[in-house]
């Protein structure tokens, strides 16, 4: 009978000295705001994939680990969630200086919101559309089939956490990620101005909007958390609100050439236009800057990035760029229930209901849209001058994107 009870006394003293110990190791190499104060009690939009509730699915570390997160919950039920105080004040037009509004170009022009019963409907055909043709067993494209315990660490670094709101964002380049990704940093108050969170997203600077060590990412957790990362993750997964936004597969593609290629960006001339203007365009002994080739006349032209994008040595020298890289590359929609699926040509609409789903949207306004957007109605022009069969391989290989997003195929592109 002792010796049962010494035995006992023994797993209890093991349990909390590993729980002890695992608390030190979060709290040295944690988030530095990991409150997880709204993560168990999140909003879902109707229709949403609500895995949070089927807990015996977990392996028995993810339930520990869970029981853990929950325990230090209720611990930090007390500290004060200091995001909730910055509630916007005065003025609803965001202040931004002159010249931001000039050189970017945003339309503060009121629009029209769609009723929450019209975004409630969209988000349960948009979510019935994805998950149809996930669970389609006619309809293939590459990873579909793998699952997230596949997915390597380094294709997950399109998952930005805020642990401080329990949300998870799949950021999309051309599809508004820009200011995402300003309203992420925000709300998990991840960048100080002088020792004070940001609180307007327009007033924290580009470059350090897309500087990698602003965010935590999903790819950054095996840094973080060793060998509990992929269990942190799951449950991240199945606990936090995750969205992303997608575009038209072609717009993007387009609005991606326009700002990568047609404009002077150095590093973009150098790792993708020299080749490019060598391989498609015959050019040899190119100018050594972009400035240089620009006033030179020599630029990519939207043929040369089409044979780039469809040429098979592409991906065996280096996967695609991420601007151009395919949506279910980047955000894994079949292996990820996205909660929430946004699209840039209803951005405003799509923002304002989706803020108010998070209950953020006292504490921010989403950063309005730019009136230069690259429009649909420009691909017939745009591909005019794009022979047919590139066309039809070019929509092969961004099917996936058309078809899981309910984007029409462009018949008219595709046939004579």
């Amino acid at each position: 009978m002792t010796k049962a009870r010494l035995l006992r006394l023994s797993v209890v003293l093991v349990s909390i000295f590993m729980i002890l110990l695992i608390i030190v190791y979060w709290d040295n190499v944690g988030t530095a705001h990991f409150y997880l104060h709204t993560s168990f009690s999140r909003p879902h939009s109707p229709g949403a994939i609500t895995a949070g509730e089927d807990w015996e699915a977990l392996p028995d570390v993810d339930e520990f680990v869970a029981k853990l997160l929950s325990s230090s919950l209720r611990q930090n039920s007390s500290i004060p969630r200091k995001t909730e105080q910055l509630l916007v004040q005065g003025s609803n037009k965001p202040v931004v200086s002159n010249l931001e509004e000039n050189v970017r170009g945003y339309d503060w022009s009121t629009h029209k919101d769609r009723n929450s019963l019209d975004q409630e409907k969209l988000q349960v055909e948009r979510q019935r559309t994805l998950r149809e043709f996930c669970a389609n067993s006619s309809f293939t494209f590459p990873t579909k089939e793998r699952s997230f315990d596949d997915i390597p660490n380094y294709e997950l670094n399109h998952l930005i956490v805020d642990d401080r709101h329990g949300i998870i964002y799949c950021y999309v380049p051309k599809v508004a990620c820009t200011n995402w990704k300003r309203v992420m940093i925000v709300l998990s108050e991840s960048l100080l101005d002088q020792g004070v969170p940001y609180r307007n997203p327009l007033d924290i600077p580009r470059e350090y909007v897309h500087n990698t060590s602003t965010h935590l990412t999903f790819n950054k957790f095996w840094r973080r958390y060793g060998k509990f990362s992929r269990h942190l993750m799951k449950i991240k997964l199945k606990k936090y609100t995750k969205f992303l936004f997608v575009r038209d597969p072609f717009v993007r593609l387009i609005s991606a050439f326009r700002s990568k290629f047609e404009l002077a960006n150095e590093e973009f001339y150098q790792r993708f236009a020299i080749p490019m203007l060598k391989l498609y365009s015959n050019h040899t002994n190119l100018p050594t800057s972009v400035r240089e080739a620009f006033e030179a006349g020599l630029k990519v032209s939207f043929s040369d990035f089409i044979q780039y994008l469809l040429d098979p040595r592409t991906e065996k020298m280096i996967p695609f760029n991420e601007h151009w890289r395919q949506i279910y590359r980047l955000c894994h929609p079949c292996q990820i229930d996205y909660d929430f699926i946004g699209k840039l040509e209803t951005l405003d609409e799509d923002a304002a209901y989706l803020l108010q789903l998070l209950k953020v949207d006292r504490l921010l306004r989403f950063p309005p849209s730019y009136r230069n957007r690259t429009a649909s109605s420009w691909e017939d022009n745009w591909f005019a001058k794009i022979p047919l069969a590139w066309r039809q391989q070019l929509y092969k290989l961004y099917e996936a994107d058309f078809v899981l997003f309910g984007y029409p195929k462009p018949e008219n592109l595709l046939k004579d």
